[in-house]
């Protein structure tokens, strides 16, 4: 993926787990992306990270050449990104899905959706701004 004017590059996963742990022990985070109150630790993260490789396409969100999340594009076409809470707001989730979309597009794909809590309210500002739509309780969609 191409680094754009304001320093945002998708860089292919590869074993990072001092970095990425550091998010994922943040419960605010863990509430935004899988709605419990609990954090990772490391053989939870490991499991994630193996089954978001193999079914889909990984990447961690780099930015002023800070490793500050990750996102993902499943086969299903589902989309997630996490971002760490020193750089949300910043319009960054928006320039992923902008990569990731492309992704889809050169991968065929007809659609793609995101799982989205109801109490996520800046997530779900940012999908329905970027065109998603909410067909289903938090599942927004998006065709290509």
């Amino acid at each position: 993926m191409s680094k754009n004017s304001d320093g945002l590059l998708l860089i292919p996963y590869f074993p990072n787990e001092k970095q990425a742990l550091k998010w994922y022990q943040d419960p605010k985070i863990c509430k935004q992306v899988d709605n419990v109150d609990t954090v990772y630790d490391l053989a939870k993260l490991r499991r994630m990270y193996e089954y978001l490789s193999v079914h889909g396409w990984c990447y961690y969100i780099q930015y002023q050449r800070k490793l500050i999340g990750d996102c993902t594009l499943l086969k299903d076409g589902e989309i997630s990104i996490v971002i760490c809470k020193d750089y949300q707001n910043l319009h960054l989730g928006g320039e992923c899905v902008d990569k990731l979309l492309q992704l889809a597009r050169e991968q065929k794909m007809m659609q793609v959706k995101a799982h989205i809590y109801s109490f996520n309210i800046q997530s779900r500002k940012m999908f329905t701004r970027m065109g998603f739509k909410e067909q289903e309780p938090e599942w927004f969609y998006y065709n290509l």
